[in-house]
């Protein structure tokens, strides 16, 4: 049964009113009765039946709920009824909220890894040399890409002289991972006297090992070994360098190596890079 929050006050045009006296009913109406106000005067309401309600007689409806049902009180077909409604219910329910859900994951970008993260500063990086060397007319650079020292240097040069103008440097941290390609992008931008962007002074390590990368390993005799990753089987990189991989299987068979294969350049750069 639905129960009503009420107040007691006159009713205006379109309000519902519950009927809490009928002393003056005359049958038209009992208590319990809603009715939605029609008309009003100083004396009392009329209701959509046009029967007229004095204003002692009545409360004007604010709010409404329906108490759960008493299902100790409820015959089987009842609870049958009751059930199939609740089961509807719940699966109008669940198929709008599985929609909204889907409708708000598609909207959040999963969170990306930090080598997807270098891979597109990496490509960035590329872009913005070849953009910044086609828009500097009137000159010539000459890339000095140092990989023993990690060091890029750019050389500008006025267009088919060998004076150089300015010259831009980047070196790689010790423990970072070198990168000719953002070691480029740093280099010219100092050598055109333009500001680095943040990215390429912090740029995520590698967290993925990939053909073409140079790899270092260490052994407990704290040597270190470098190979460039010519292929990758189940998991383990293997070098095309003379006898390297024999080497490395058999360290890690009697345990010589102590650390495993990290990146410590991955450039992989192709032809005209």
């Amino acid at each position: 049964m639905t129960k009503y929050k009420t107040e007691k006050r006159k009713a205006r045009v379109g309000e519902r009113i519950l009927i809490t006296e009928d002393g003056f009913s005359l049958g038209y109406y009992k208590s319990g009765d809603v009715f939605t106000v029609s008309s009003t005067t100083d004396k009392g309401v009329t209701g959509e039946n046009d029967c007229f309600i004095l204003h002692h007689e009545y409360e004007v409806i604010v709010g409404e709920h329906t108490p759960a049902p008493n299902l100790d009180e409820m015959d089987y077909d009842e609870l049958i009824a009751l059930v199939e409604d609740a089961m509807k219910t719940l699966r109008t329910r669940a198929y709008k909220n599985g929609y909204d859900q889907g409708r708000f994951d598609a909207k959040i970008e999963a969170p990306k890894s930090d080598q997807q993260k270098r891979d597109e500063i990496v490509a960035q990086a590329k872009e913005d040399v070849r953009r910044l060397l086609e828009s500097d007319y009137g000159h010539d650079h000459e890339f000095i890409v140092n990989t023993a020292k990690r060091t890029v240097v750019d050389l500008r040069k006025i267009k088919g002289c060998t004076n150089i103008v300015r010259r831009g440097i980047a070196k790689c941290a010790p423990n970072d991972c070198f990168n000719a390609h953002i070691g480029k992008a740093i280099a010219l931008r100092r050598a055109l006297g333009w500001s680095v962007p943040a990215e390429y002074m912090n740029v995520p390590q590698p967290t993925e090992i990939r053909v073409g990368d140079v790899v270092e390993i260490t052994e407990k005799t704290r040597r270190k070994l470098k190979t460039t990753v010519h292929r990758i089987e189940n998991g383990i990189v293997c070098s095309n360098e003379p006898y390297m991989d024999f080497y490395l299987a058999h360290a890690r068979r009697i345990g010589l190596l102590v650390t495993d294969p990290k990146t410590i350049d991955d450039t992989r750069a192709g032809k005209g890079e």
